[in-house]
């Protein structure tokens, strides 16, 4: 081979390599381009703070209202939970004192006497019922004086047991609808994280993290809030149970004195007509 065909070979090399270098150089440089592109997406599109408070201000609108009104309904139930844990403990108090009173008097009038305090006022108008009733029914037969004294006796113990139990529907409620509404939050959240895939077009972890986060955020305070309120609910049950069967027996010490004082006064009637037959 000639010289001159020796150096057209290798000029013929030198461009071909240039060019391959050329091309090389530009591909990396629009990689490294689209990397640096995807890499600012990313770091927008990742909150800066994963905290809980973090999450919530960075979460959509409609999961920040689910989250407050969860937290809205946890408050209620707690408010709840020391309103009516009080209210029973002192209805339930006050109940076993009047009880005792009632176990101790001779007779409905004494009973009543002596039912004088602001404690007594429930167990007073159980009282005062069945004086009314068996006032209206002088002269009547007993049997039939029993019976409507003890209708108007479950009237008040109706009206005492809705009195008790009012406000705790509430937490039923709440119980059974936080972790539906939580999981609302959830799955809000979890099509706004693709709604985000579909606009920074990526499926890197450090896009997706952040949106499903929040979303279980929203999970979370509904467990928090259900979770406390069906407790509270099934022990104000039980503690309400107690407080049905004081007031059954508060009915039942004034249904007895009443039928004490019917016996005693056919007693004395009997008496009388035995005095006066001899």
């Amino acid at each position: 081979m000639s010289k001159r065909g020796t150096t057209i070979m290798a000029t013929k090399l030198l461009k071909q390599t240039a060019a391959a270098s050329l091309t090389a150089a530009l591909s990396l440089g629009a990689t490294n381009a689209w990397a640096q592109e995807g890499a600012a997406r990313t770091a927008a599109a990742v909150p800066h703070d994963l905290s809980a408070m973090g999450m919530f201000l960075n979460a959509d609108g409609v999961v920040k209202a689910v989250i407050l009104g969860l937290l809205a309904a946890s408050v209620v139930t707690w408010t709840i939970l020391l309103a009516k844990g009080l209210e029973l403990r002192a209805a339930r108090g006050r109940l076993q004192g009047s009880l005792d009173t009632l176990d101790d008097a001779p007779s409905l009038d004494v009973a009543a006497s002596q039912l004088t305090g602001e404690a007594d006022a429930l167990a007073l108008a159980f009282a005062r019922a069945a004086s009314a009733e068996r006032a209206l029914s002088d002269g009547l037969p007993a049997e039939g004086v029993k019976e409507r004294v003890v209708l108007r006796l479950e009237r008040l113990e109706a009206k005492a047991r809705r009195a008790i139990v009012r406000g705790t529907g509430v937490l039923a409620t709440i119980g059974a609808t936080a972790p539906f509404v939580g999981l609302f939050g959830t799955v809000w959240g979890i099509m706004n994280s693709f709604i985000g895939i579909s606009k920074t077009q990526t499926t890197s972890l450090a896009v997706v993290a952040p949106g499903i986060a929040e979303a279980l955020l929203a999970t979370a305070t509904g467990l928090v809030a259900a979770i406390p309120a069906v407790v509270v609910y099934n022990v104000f049950a039980r503690k309400v149970d107690g407080y049905r069967v004081l007031l059954a027996d508060v009915s039942a010490g004034v249904l007895r004195l009443v039928s004490r004082d019917l016996d005693r006064a056919q007693a004395g009637v009997a008496q009388v007509r035995s005095r006066a037959a001899e």
